[in-house]
């Protein structure tokens, strides 16, 4: 099977923001020692959660809902060839020009070419997944020119010097004290009286980006959806800002991966529906802003649609791990996970945390890239019950695992344990010389040298005085 001209098993492997610059275990002891993180995630997870809990509650087709965007991101899988043709043959035909990445350099070049071409060297930007996970704003610094993040929790990180924690709220690790703090260190004009209730920070970085919307004539978007049947793009928000960047400015850049397409306009209807009460609790997103190439006089007049690869065809040879692509971007797996809520996002060092970017990121890099991620999980399955579109992210977890690479002596003993548990003979005999593991072990718990490192994290069961084989045989 072929993609893009490609064999899918041959395609290139992600590039960008979706390796960290150390492993997770490593990562998540440092977040760990941080308490006030740890408070700030805790208290904004619990409170989504709450909230989305009670909207979805509110519908008694819920599961129905689920089961249909399972199965139209089934089918958009299985025809994502034809349907990004269609898309492409859609926005060309309403004036827009569609330009195909295979990984995060070329989308890259693609869009700081485009910038270049304008003249300008100030671009808006839309909250985009798409944008941070192939790093385009240090691209586009790198050509001079400056982006500006006008969604507030992505302002708040660009101001900071940081980087995005969380899918939906990328400043979730940060509470209005430090906000304010950053606000008063990194905003130009600033009251110096600021203080930290919400409604004031945000009258403050609405005053601060008034004049970037006005005077900018370049917007860089992401896009939630891409209706292949009209060639329409969708982006769903909260604030304004995205309407703002998509009408003002005289050239727009959207940044969209492949999965993100839709068959349909009808199609749309079952993830609008979806999204806002699994993401923010919301039973629709305040701004759902939709728009299709070109109009004369009215809107940008230049509009490039710049569809995205990045190990994405990579993910879809892999008939297990391929449901990932399914991911709708709303974070409902985050604000559930045990994990997460006690790291937060950092630890993953890729730019989607959590339970669908410890599947999602190895894949888009190749596993041995990201190996420690699969591991980032307690198995516990909430993820695959918040799951607006039923990704089974436990299963590719375990499938991911086996993929990644094991020191040889692992490989030897797990071997060992397949071939002793094929032959039950063979079994009962390893069981009865279990009970002498606690002559070795420490009270039964530990193991020595050298396998104290699978103990280290575990306990070691104390072996009945009588196994279930034995119990049933004597009875």
């Amino acid at each position: 099977m072929t993609f893009l001209g490609m064999p899918l098993a041959h395609a290139p492997r992600g590039v960008g923001h979706l390796r960290g610059d150390e492993p997770f275990p490593r990562a998540a002891r440092t977040a760990l020692a941080n308490p006030q993180l740890r408070r700030n995630v805790q208290h904004a997870t619990t409170t989504i959660r709450g909230k989305s809990g009670r909207v979805i509650a509110e519908l008694p087709d819920w599961q129905d809902l689920r089961a249909a965007g399972s199965a139209l991101k089934a089918y958009t899988m299985a025809n994502l060839p034809r349907l990004l043709e269609q898309l492409e043959a859609k926005v060309t035909e309403a004036g827009g020009v569609v330009h195909w990445a295979a990984d995060a350099a070329e989308a890259n070049r693609i869009v700081t070419g485009l910038v270049r071409a304008t003249g300008e060297q100030r671009v808006l930007k839309i909250k985009s997944m798409a944008t941070q996970e192939i790093g385009l704003n240090e691209a586009l610094a790198d050509a001079g020119i400056t982006p500006v993040e006008t969604d507030l929790a992505e302002l708040i990180v660009q101001l900071g010097d940081d980087k995005p924690s969380h899918i939906l709220v990328p400043a979730i690790h940060r509470n209005r004290s430090e906000i304010r703090e950053i606000f008063l260190r990194a905003m130009p004009g600033v009251d110096p009286a600021l203080t930290d209730d919400p409604p004031v920070l945000a009258a403050a970085a609405r005053r601060y980006l008034r004049e970037t919307f006005l005077t900018t004539k370049v917007a860089v978007s992401g896009a939630n959806f891409g209706i292949a049947e009209t060639g329409t793009l969708t982006v769903v928000e909260s604030e304004g800002n995205g309407r703002m960047c998509l009408t003002l400015p005289d050239t727009l850049i959207t940044v969209m991966g492949i999965e993100k397409v839709v068959p349909t306009w009808q199609d749309l209807e079952v993830f609008l529906q979806l999204l806002p009460r699994a993401s923010t609790g919301e039973r629709m997103n305040p701004y759902t802003s939709m728009w299709q190439g070109v109009t004369p006089g009215d809107g940008p007049q230049s509009f490039h649609l710049v569809l995205l690869d990045n190990g994405r065809s990579a993910v879809l040879a892999d008939e297990v791990g391929r449901s990932a692509l399914h991911c709708i971007r709303c974070s409902a797996c985050l604000n559930v996970c045990p994990v997460y809520e006690r790291t937060g996002g950092h630890a993953y060092g890729s730019v989607y945390p959590g339970p669908i970017g410890a599947v999602l990121s190895p894949q888009l890099t190749g596993v041995e890239d990201n190996a420690s991620l699969p591991y980032a999980s307690s198995l516990c399955g909430a993820c695959f019950d918040a799951c607006p579109v039923k990704i089974d992210i436990p299963s590719i977890l375990v499938h991911l695992r086996n993929q990644v690479p094991h020191p040889a002596a692992e490989k030897a003993v797990m071997a060992a344990a397949a071939y002793t548990m094929d032959r039950p003979r063979l079994y009962a005999r390893a069981q009865r010389a279990a009970k002498f593991t606690k002559l070795v072990g420490k009270r039964g718990r530990g193991l020595p040298p050298p396998l104290n490192g699978w103990s280290a994290a575990r306990d070691l069961p104390t072996p009945p005085p009588e196994s279930f084989r034995d119990w049933w045989r004597s009875r």
